[in-house]
């Protein structure tokens, strides 16, 4: 995959491999010893409520890394 700059991700839509909308990026988490990426912090649209991903306390889903299948013009996810 090409370089991406995370200023270019902020508030990008990610959808599922099924076409659906799942919300919004807010932030990316990584590991800060060795660098690596570990989770999208994904800010639910309403009606998103029944995604399999687990929460962060400020209600925001942890999508990990592994599951991003592509970034363009939205990030794709694997459900």
């Amino acid at each position: 995959m090409p370089d991406i700059l995370a200023e270019n991700l902020s508030e990008k839509e990610v959808m599922g491999s099924d076409g659906a909308s799942l919300g919004t990026l807010y932030n990316i988490t990584m590991d800060l010893k060795t660098g690596t990426l570990q989770h999208l912090v994904l800010e639910p649209n309403k009606g998103a409520s029944d995604l399999e991903f687990e929460r962060d306390d400020a209600g925001n889903y942890r999508v990990p890394v592994n599951r991003v299948q592509a970034v363009k013009d939205t990030i794709v996810v694997d459900r």
